[in-house]
C-alpha cells in the first residue's frame, strides 16, 4: 500500500470513528461513511467492504493508539506508580466523555455480530488491558511503588470496574467525584504511594 492509500485509510478511520460515536453501530450505512468522508462509494470500498470491516478496523486503530500512547510514556523512564495514575485518568476522561466515545457502538457491534472467543476484537482489548496493568502492578510491586498478592486478580478487577464504570455512564449516567472515589479505591487497595 503506496503512502498515498496509507493517509487515504487513516482518513476513513478518522471520519468513520466520528460517525460511529454520534450514532452507533447498528444504524450506520457505508453511505453515511461516503458522505462523512466526503469520498466516492468506489475509494470506500477500495479500502472497507462492509460496516463490520471498518467498524473492526475503528477498533483496531483505536487499540494501536493505545498501546502507542503507552509506549510513549515507557520511554519517558516515568513510574510504575506514574504509568498507572495516567492509565486510571485516561480511562477517567473516556467514561465522562459524553461525545467522542465508542461505547455504544462497541456493546452494538458486540451484540449484532455475536463474536465469541479470540476472534472477538473487543476481548483482545480487554485482556491487552489486563495484560498492561498485570505488568505495570508487577513493575510497582519490584520497586516497592505498590503492595498486591494477586497481581493478575487485582488487573482483571480495575478493567472489570472501569468497563462497569463505562456502562453505567452510558445508561445511568456517573459522576466525576463517583470515578474519583473509585480510583481512589484502586489505589488504596494497591497501597500505592505516589513519591
Amino acid at each position: 500500500m503506496g503512502e498515498k492509500s496509507i493517509q487515504k485509510r487513516k482518513y476513513i478511520l478518522e471520519k468513520a470513528r466520528e460517525v460511529f460515536c454520534q450514532k452507533g453501530y447498528r444504524t450506520v450505512t457505508m453511505k453515511e461513511i461516503v458522505e462523512a468522508c466526503g469520498i466516492s462509494r468506489g475509494g470506500l470500498y477500495l479500502h472497507f467492504t462492509n460496516i463490520k470491516d471498518l467498524f473492526e478496523a475503528v477498533l483496531a486503530q483505536e487499540y494501536t493508539d493505545a498501546q502507542e500512547m503507552l509506549q510513549n510514556v515507557k520511554a519517558q523512564n516515568v513510574s510504575p506508580g506514574e504509568m498507572l495514575l495516567l492509565y486510571l485518568s485516561t480511562q477517567k476522561k473516556m467514561i465522562l466523555k459524553k461525545k467522542d466515545n465508542l461505547s455504544t457502538a462497541m456493546y452494538e457491534y458486540l451484540l449484532d455480530s455475536k463474536i465469541h472467543g479470540k476472534n472477538n476484537p473487543v476481548r483482545k482489548q480487554f485482556e491487552t488491558s489486563v495484560a498492561t496493568l498485570e505488568s505495570l502492578i508487577t513493575e510497582g510491586v519490584a520497586q516497592e511503588w505498590m503492595v498486591c498478592e494477586n497481581i493478575a486478580e487485582a488487573a482483571r478487577n480495575i478493567v472489570y470496574t472501569f468497563e462497569g464504570l463505562k456502562i453505567s455512564s452510558r445508561t445511568i449516567g456517573i459522576s466525576a467525584d463517583a470515578v474519583d472515589k473509585e480510583i481512589a479505591y484502586i489505589m488504596d487497595t494497591l497501597g500505592m504511594i505516589v513519591k
